[in-house]
């Protein structure tokens, strides 16, 4: 009887486990998100119970008990990352875990497109609801101060106190995790931006009337504002280079229209043109103050590798691009033909 008693709970053990087995091998190996994908946030300091509540609250589909003893086996039961996380359709259960223990947490993106002013990525920024925003209640200094190092040391960091972050930020699409500070998106774009300008500064042509990198990002900016055809931004900086070094004014639209701020309309006026800011260079020579939007690498490239032709002058032509003429009588007939449509 104690034999059959014995053989019986031999038995009765041995199918336990073997259940055992092959639930814990179908919960280690099966998906968990069927109709993902699934955005999980874990808090910082989140038990593991309240991590795996957050999976059972978001219809992950798991038995907790083969979920803890998942992570104990991997030994990351005490490892798993806040943040947040997004699970994809097919996830399995030790996925998950090796994806909240190295952090791999959800990236967003913000993009701020060339030729953008500061003004346009404050607002992308304040719009982003993925970030944590502190710039909209705090002044442009005290941005500048937390962007930009306070030792510059390199001879192409921008070495001044400026009053506007105009021109110091990078354009390109940005990676970042949710409730990143917008400051300290703006930091990684503002060194990028020193990146790509002592890069281009340190092959830059020579004989250039630009004496700091500060002065190759206002002109790339002008540039920038100018053409969206990269072919021409070397010619467009051409033009400018030359005036430069002839002493002849710039008289380029986009620094009038920078300097009347929130005064354009859509239109610039003779007064406008007649009204001396520090931006006007119908009026005043050499470069504006300070950049009038945020220049790309092209643009950059372009001001510090203009062409060499004898072109002064240019005008639209009214598809995009840009007629050059050396002379002001070839570029008064560029201007009949293409602006007063004369022939």
């Amino acid at each position: 009887m104690i034999i059959r008693i014995i053989i019986f709970i031999f038995i009765t053990l041995f199918l336990i486990c073997n259940w055992a087995w092959r639930d814990f091998k179908i919960a280690s190996s099966s998906p968990v998100v069927v109709a993902g994908p699934v955005t999980i946030e874990i808090d910082k300091g989140a038990t593991f119970n309240q991590i795996a509540n957050e999976l059972l609250g978001h219809n992950v589909n798991f038995k907790p008990f083969w979920f803890e003893v998942i992570a104990v086996q991997k030994k990351s039961f005490k490892s798993l990352k806040a943040g947040e996380y997004e699970l994809k359709s097919g996830i399995t259960l030790p996925e998950i875990l090796d994806m909240l223990v190295q952090g791999k947490t959800k990236q967003h993106t913000i993009t701020f497109p060339e030729g953008w002013s500061f003004n346009e990525i404050a607002k992308e920024i304040e719009n982003n609801p993925n970030l944590d925003h502190s710039i909209q209640h705090i002044k442009f200094d005290q941005i500048m101060a937390q962007m930009i190092p306070v030792k510059q040391n390199a001879e192409t960091y921008l070495d001044k106190p400026y009053s506007l972050p105009e021109g110091l930020i990078f354009p390109d699409t940005y990676y970042f995790e949710k409730h990143t500070s917008d400051v300290v998106l703006l930091k990684r774009a503002h060194d990028k931006m020193l990146t790509v300008l002592e890069d281009e500064w340190r092959h830059k042509a020579d004989n250039l009337p630009l004496k700091t990198p500060y002065d190759a990002l206002i002109l790339a900016s002008i540039v920038e504002k100018e053409t969206a055809q990269i072919t021409e931004r070397p010619l467009i900086a051409g033009v400018f280079i030359r005036r430069l070094q002839t002493g002849m004014l710039l008289q380029t639209d986009p620094t009038v229209i920078y300097g009347m701020g929130d005064n354009y309309k859509g239109n610039i006026s003779s007064t406008d043109l007649k009204t001396t800011t520090p931006y006007n260079t119908y009026q005043t020579k050499g470069l504006p103050p300070t950049p009038i939007a945020m220049p790309g690498r092209e643009a950059i490239n372009a001001s510090l590798h203009p062409d060499n032709s004898n072109n002064l002058y240019f005008v639209a032509r009214g598809d995009g691009t840009h007629q050059f003429s050396a002379t002001l009588s070839e570029h008064n007939q560029a201007v009949n033909q293409f602006q007063r449509k004369q022939k």
